[in-house]
Formats: structure tokens, sequence, C-alpha cells
């Protein structure tokens, strides 16, 4: 649902009015950055879930993209959480984008204008509510993931999402909730949008950076409730077999937030639905993004005070 007010270059514009011209770099290109956040509703109000770290990665994005970032972090954080407020919402999702602009075509597009954008919207799960409980039919993809001499992986650059677009899409074709590549070497890196954990014996293995993954934030909570709830966790390349032998599957990200996986491939992963273990990271993960639980990690940033938290 379209919210009333999008940011954009400095100035509040209403939804139907945040136009940008054809001959947009980006558009031609994918010559853009860009983010996904969620704000949770929680007792205290609307709250932003590690806004500064996202922020962070949006900038060191524009890094890597040669992309000269035309706001400072701290004045994106201060924006993102007065358009949270402007437009009303108790829980939504952020997107924010920068991108190269109107202006001659070419691949150097470094003499464009840079443009910068937020906008926010209410968007439910992204894999579906019922998912959360029953899980998700996955299937591996028969594209890889970038090799990682052809492209910026930490990144989240516009048209490197060309490939997660094949993966999700040949997936839906094929009768999948989601698709998940592997990595030019053959071992697992993620899912079209998500990070992911498998769980074997009580051992949790996750894809590492040399895997082609992007490093989720919330990837990072996933690692920092399993370590306080005792688990083993070991970071490492993941063959394919591994999948077909878990007990447990699930996948992290923004949209996905917490999200098992019931199969791979049509063959059931563990029982066919969600485990233990998943459960007890989606429960102490939910109950701190709505605020049932103290917020012991300092990840929300509640938009009716008037500083971002530090996250420390």
């Amino acid at each position: 649902m379209p919210a009333e007010w999008i940011w954009m270059d400095g100035d509040y514009v209403r939804w139907e009015d945040a136009t940008v011209h054809v001959t947009t770099h980006a558009l031609h290109y994918g010559s853009s950055v860009f983010e996904g956040i969620r704000a949770y509703s929680t007792p205290l109000g609307p709250a932003v879930f590690r806004l500064r770290e996202h922020t962070r990665r949006l900038a060191n994005s524009c890094r890597m993209a040669r992309i000269d970032m035309p706001f400072s972090e701290d004045e994106l954080n201060r924006v993102t959480v007065e358009l949270v407020e402007r437009n009303g919402h108790e829980a939504c999702y952020i997107r924010p984008l920068i991108f190269r602009g109107a202006g001659p075509l070419g691949l150097e597009g470094r003499k464009n204008p840079v443009n910068a954008m937020i906008m926010t919207m209410e968007w439910g799960t992204y894999l579906g509510q019922e998912a959360l409980e029953q899980g998700v039919d996955v299937q591996v993809s028969s594209w890889r993931r970038m090799a990682p001499d052809t492209g910026s992986s930490m990144a989240k650059i516009g048209g490197q999402y060309v490939n997660s677009q094949f993966i999700s899409m040949e997936a839906h074709d094929n009768g999948f909730n989601e698709g998940l590549a592997l990595d030019i070497y053959g071992y697992v890196s993620e899912g079209a949008g998500e990070n992911i954990f498998v769980m074997v014996n009580d051992v949790v293995y996750t894809p590492g950076s040399a895997s082609s993954i992007l490093l989720g934030i919330t990837r990072d909570c996933a690692l920092t409730i399993l370590r306080d709830l005792g688990y083993t966790i070991r970071t490492e390349p993941i063959s394919r077999d591994m999948l077909y032998l878990a007990d447990e599957i699930f996948f992290t990200g923004t949209a996905a937030e917490i999200t098992p996986v019931r199969s791979v491939d049509r063959l059931n992963v563990g029982a066919g639905g969600r485990g233990p273990i998943t459960k007890a990271v989606q429960d102490e993960f939910f109950a701190i993004t709505s605020g049932q639980k103290p917020d012991r990690y300092g990840w929300l940033t509640y938009v009716r005070q008037s500083e971002p938290s530090t996250g420390d």
C-alpha cells in the first residue's frame, strides 16, 4: 500500500509526483544502490530496525559502485525517521535508493547527477505470513551467483539484481516459492534475496563472504541470537548435498525476516516443516522487534525519539 509522501533530493513530494526522466542513467544501466529496511510496531510506537547499519551499508555500496553519496549518513537516518512519522506508519517497509540520474547515455556515467530517494510502504512478510510457520518450497536454481571478480556481492547494486530476478522467476515458473543459487564453485550461496542457514545434528552452517553472498543484516541478527542460544556455528562452504540431509533450513532477510524452508528440490527438509532451532530464532527475533522483550542489542530506533540508536 503506497504512502502519501516520498523524500527526493531533500524535499518531500507526493507519491504520484515522485518521477524521473527517461534518460536517467540507472534506468538504462542499473547504476543504483539501495537498501531494504523495516519499521516494526511496538508498544512505544514504530521502531526502525537497525537503521544505522543499513545506512552504512548503503554508503559502502555507493563506494563500491563509485557513486558519490549526495547526503550524509546522519542526514539519511534523520529523514528516514521523519518520513515514517510523516506517513503515519505503525509498521512499514523502507526503501532508500541512490542512483545516477538524467543526462548523457553511455556506460561511464560519473558525469551524470546523483539523485537520492527514500520511500515507505506497508508490506507484509515477503514470502507470505503462513510461510513463517509452514515454511517455503525451494528450488536449486540453474543460475549461479557471480564469480568473485565479476561483480560486488557485498554491495546492493541495482543492476546486479537481474541475477536475482532470473533465480526467482525460474523458481516461480517451476512451482516453487523461491530459488536458491550456488556459487561459481558449486557451493551453496544464497536465495534470490535471502541468506541461508542449514542445521545438521544441532550444528548451524552458513556460507561466508567467499560464497558470493551479501553480508545480510538480518543474517547478522540470526548469528547473534544463535550464539546467545548456545549453538555451534560454522561459517564455511556448504555442498548441495547438505541441503538434502539437513534437519532444518531457514532463510534470513529484511523482507523474508526468518523464514523456514520446508523442502528443497521437492525433498522434505527434516519433517517437512519448521524445526525447533528455526522457531527459537524466530521467537527471539520477533520478540525483540515487536518490543515484547528488551532491545538488548540496540537494534531499534524509535521514531518518536529525537536521535537514532547508535546500535552499541
